[in-house]
């Protein structure tokens, strides 16, 4: 894994290209604190920060193909590497080392854009074509790398000069270019607010996009072209055999998988939450592994979230190495302006701060590359809001004793609701039994809360406009089941953009550790399209994942009721009162954030403090922490203020690898001093 950033720029000074390069690598230098390395051509720049997984000696970046008509800055891993190489050996290709980024290059040179569909990976990638003067941007089918960029055809109300594009990892880097002020675009977070997460090619940030997974993009001549090139595959032929032989076919896929994400030169840990997803992929790790398996999780003090037991018990039955790190709320306060600043959007929950201390214990322990078990609850349809979705389509066909059985299922807590608590459920469903946003009918009941949070912005644009437009102009999105189109949204919007962001690749680069995910794996995910719903109605949460893995793990893992992973919200910053605080109780402080309502905005955060745990609604606590992440980033990058030192890890690396094609420097040195951080800090 690594961290990759560039610029096109016909006007900038030539003699200030290298500094401008290696200051945006340094700010995203916690991706890839190994090496880093940049190429410079006539208004071209590009580099990467490494973090060096396979081919450790040989996989410096830039990297040119022989004929030095490539270059590539390679942002991930290319899990069937290996069979690719075979392939492109039989037709011809000669390698010089054993890196994935050399395939990716090579693949390139074979086969142009046809090669992204052929990638089974993570990656975001730059490569330069020196002879058509195109640079080429691409992002993996899931969306697990990110990849932001800037296109600036002309000057805009500030000065910034027109003409320029600038990509990164991460949007900090962005900071490093002359001229660039970051800006909150108040459409942008409306729709974050009430999605939960920035729609695929958005950023809460005005002029910054990023690219959408699945996608790539052409950079000629100060134009830009967008291109799909896959697409999810969701509706599948159905499974044609027995139960048993899918449960097999999902249980050889997996493993098939796992041995391919395992591919690396260092240990490879596990995430263990003490949940299915994760306990499958411990299972096959430690099959597959020939040494003892690390496995690392998180523990709360509060009870309401803790797993520790469920993850003791998976440890011991599978025999890791198991090691975890206890956060309290005072942790979760501490730490929460330093995943902010890495999540680089506002989040509507704190959970992604014990995520960022996962990661840093997982690297103090040694470890660059962890396993989880993302991506299962989308793929097997894991989440209570699918069976929701089930019942709710249903409804209006189904008899009242039918509903109370299916409510029953969906919320086991209901025989302890008094007449009056079941009659607002049942209620509530019948409310929502009916589509209102055409084509979001599966995430109405979620959107509610959203639509809370968006009253935080003084601008009341419908903050669904943008989503229904993107589900309207999608090819075969309304020809696709209730359930289906369940799918389809958190594959596109909360998967990418929280998930595997916010919660996920950003918290593990934040400390130097990949994040790999064998429930992402196309074929894996192609099987699970095949056989949902084929041996059952929904209601029993990943049946066929469990017929699988049966007699293998800890019985308790596999009756056990799905437990979302969570941890504290708003009163944890009501308890621990943290300096940052001010950022929402000062009148002057709100007023700063200029997109922001600071009358509703007061108002809320007055009755949170107010209000007693336990008695703030989810809403308004999801709305509370959206606020206090957009007071923060607002801090952070819209008035330049930075973060406290220990953000930044003081131990420094050089750029091991500078090839400049400029015609008035031409030359290729190595292990220059790299600067400090600018910008930001």
């Amino acid at each position: 894994m690594c961290g990759i950033a560039g610029f096109v720029s016909p006007s900038l000074d030539a003699g200030a290209m290298p500094e401008v390069m290696a200051s945006m690598l340094s700010l995203i230098r916690h991706r890839g604190p190994d090496e880093a390395g940049y190429y410079l051509d006539d208004g071209v720049a590009m580099g990467t920060a490494r973090l060096s997984i396979v081919d450790l000696p040989n996989g410096a970046q830039p990297m040119a193909d022989p004929t030095e008509r490539y270059w590539i800055c390679f942002n991930g891993e290319l899990y069937n590497h290996v069979e690719l190489r075979e392939e492109l050996r039989g037709l011809g290709r000669r390698f010089r080392t054993r890196s994935d980024t050399e395939v990716v290059l090579q693949a390139w040179a074979q086969w142009g854009l046809a090669c992204l569909p052929r990638f089974n990976g993570a990656f975001a990638v730059a490569i330069r074509d020196v002879r058509s003067g195109e640079l080429f941007l691409a992002r993996d089918r899931y969306g697990k790398r990110p990849l932001f960029y800037v296109d600036r055809e002309g000057s805009d109300a500030r000065g910034n000069r027109g003409g320029e594009f600038l990509f990164a990892s991460e949007m900090k880097a962005f900071q490093a270019f002359p001229g660039f002020r970051f800006e909150l675009d108040p459409r942008e977070l409306a729709s974050t607010f009430a999605a939960w997460t920035p729609l695929p090619d958005r950023t809460p940030f005005q002029h910054i996009r990023q690219l959408p997974m699945g996608s790539c993009l052409t950079v000629r001549g100060g134009r830009t072209v967008l291109h799909d090139y896959a697409e999810l595959e969701l509706d599948v032929p159905p499974f044609t055999g027995t139960e048993r032989e899918a449960a097999a076919f999902v249980r050889e896929t997996l493993r098939e998988s796992v041995e391919m994400r395992l591919r690396s030169d260092v240990e490879v840990g596990v995430y263990l939450s003490g949940g299915l997803d994760s306990s499958i992929v411990t299972k096959l790790t430690t099959e597959l592994s020939s040494h003892e398996v690390r496995t690392f999780s998180v523990e709360f003090d509060e009870a309401a979230f803790d797993e520790s037991s469920s993850q003791q018990v998976v440890a011991s039955h599978l025999g890791t190495r198991h090691s975890s790190i206890a956060v309290s709320s005072a942790d979760i306060a501490a730490n929460f302006p330093s995943a902010v600043y890495h999540a680089e959007v506002p989040a509507f929950r704190a959970a992604f701060v014990p995520m960022y201390l996962l990661s840093r214990h997982a690297r103090d322990a040694g470890i660059k590359v962890i396993l989880s078990g993302e991506g299962a609850d989308e793929a097997f349809l894991g989440y209570s809001l699918f069976r929701e979705t089930l019942l709710r389509a249903s409804w209006n066909d189904l008899s009242d004793d039918e509903r109370m059985t299916g409510l029953s299922s969906l919320h086991p807590e209901l025989s302890h609701f008094g007449p009056a608590n079941r009659a607002r459920l049942k209620g509530l469903f019948e409310q929502f039994a009916v589509e209102r946003l055409p084509g979001l009918f599966s995430h109405e009941l979620r959107y509610q809360n959203g639509r809370f949070a968006a009253r935080l912005l003084k601008q009341r644009d419908d903050p669904f406009a943008d989503l229904l437009a993107l589900t309207d102009t999608t090819p075969g999105y309304a020809a696709l089941s209730p359930v289906r189109k369940a799918q389809w949204l958190e594959y596109k919007t909360l998967l990418p953009g929280y998930l595997l962001s916010t919660q996920g690749e950003r918290m593990s680069l934040a400390h130097g550790v990949e994040n790999r995910c064998p429930f992402l794996d196309p074929a894996v995910v192609r099987a699970a399209a095949s056989i949902n719903l084929r041996f059952d109605d929904g209601f029993e949460e990943k049946a066929i994942l469990k017929k699988a893995f049966w007699g293998e793990l800890p019985e308790s893992s596999l009756t056990r009721r799905k437990q979302p992973y969570r941890a504290p919200g708003a009163t944890v910053f009501k308890e621990q009162r943290p300096e940052y605080l001010d950022l929402l109780l000062s009148d002057t402080e709100l007023q700063k954030i200029d997109c922001i309502d600071p009358v509703f905005a007061r108002k809320l955060v007055t009755k949170i403090m107010a209000t007693p745990q336990g008695e703030i609604s989810t809403k308004e606590d999801q709305a509370f922490v959206y606020l206090l992440s957009t007071a923060v980033l607002n801090q952070q990058f819209v008035l330049g203020q930075g973060l406290p030192e220990h953000a930044f890890p003081e131990d420094g690396f050089t750029v091991r690898t500078i090839v400049d094609h400029r015609t008035s420097r031409r030359s290729t040195s190595a292990d220059q001093a790299f600067p400090s951080a600018g910008g930001l800090r």
